[in-house]
């Protein structure tokens, strides 16, 4: 072969290339585009960032009516679950409670307070009321059978256990968090049992604002 065919058949030969490398990038980005990047790519997940905590519910209050998530609608709410015989953390929380409705002053009117049970077979609507008194008229005592219990703490992602204790008696390990949602019944945020009662006035007043 002479040198002159060499040079044409080596420019022929890297043009071919070059036009083979190029349509193999165009076919590619045809496939990403019309079937995706492949099987393995990730596919987005779009989320709203709020976690899903709270639902329906239907317990006694503590005047012995039935009343549902709707009951509460209409005002931002901070629900505790707790029992009435709880020697600190309950007491504690509604106490501050108390204290934070009086801080929101006039604005304590669109909030409410709901104290749920997780001793329902202890805490009759009877001592629910008489455990109350202690703190805030405002704040409102539910409680129900323990299947009905047990729904609505599932929905609020509340968790709770009885602990048996000396003479037979027990006592009830539970979420000592306060969950607060909107007006409209969507979480909003936790007030943790520890948190600055600064801070959770604040949540307080976010929930209201919503």
């Amino acid at each position: 072969m002479s040198f002159l065919k060499i040079i044409r058949w080596t420019a022929w030969t890297l043009v071919a290339v070059a036009l083979f490398g190029v349509t193999g990038v165009i076919l590619g980005w045809l496939q990403v585009e019309k079937f995706g990047a492949g099987r393995n790519t990730p596919v987005p997940v779009v989320s709203s960032g709020v976690p899903t905590i709270g639902g329906p519910f239907s317990l006694v209050n503590h005047r012995g009516e039935r009343v549902t998530q709707d009951t509460f609608k209409g005002k931002a709410t901070a629900y505790f679950f707790g029992f009435t015989h709880c020697p600190d953390v309950c007491p504690t929380t509604l106490f501050e409670m108390t204290r934070h409705l009086e801080q929101l002053g006039p604005d304590a009117d669109r909030l409410n307070v709901v104290f749920v049970t997780v001793d329902p077979e202890r805490d009759t609507p009877e001592l629910l009321r008489t455990y109350l008194e202690s703190f805030d008229p405002r704040i409102v005592g539910l409680t129900g059978t323990p299947e009905e219990v047990a729904a609505m703490a599932k929905e609020f992602r509340v968790s709770y256990r009885k602990v048996p204790t000396e003479n037979g008696e027990y006592t009830m390990d539970h979420t000592a968090s306060v969950v607060v949602t909107d007006a409209q019944g969507a979480f909003v945020t936790l007030i943790d049992s520890h948190e600055d009662a600064t801070m959770a006035l604040t949540k307080l007043k976010r929930a209201l604002a919503d």
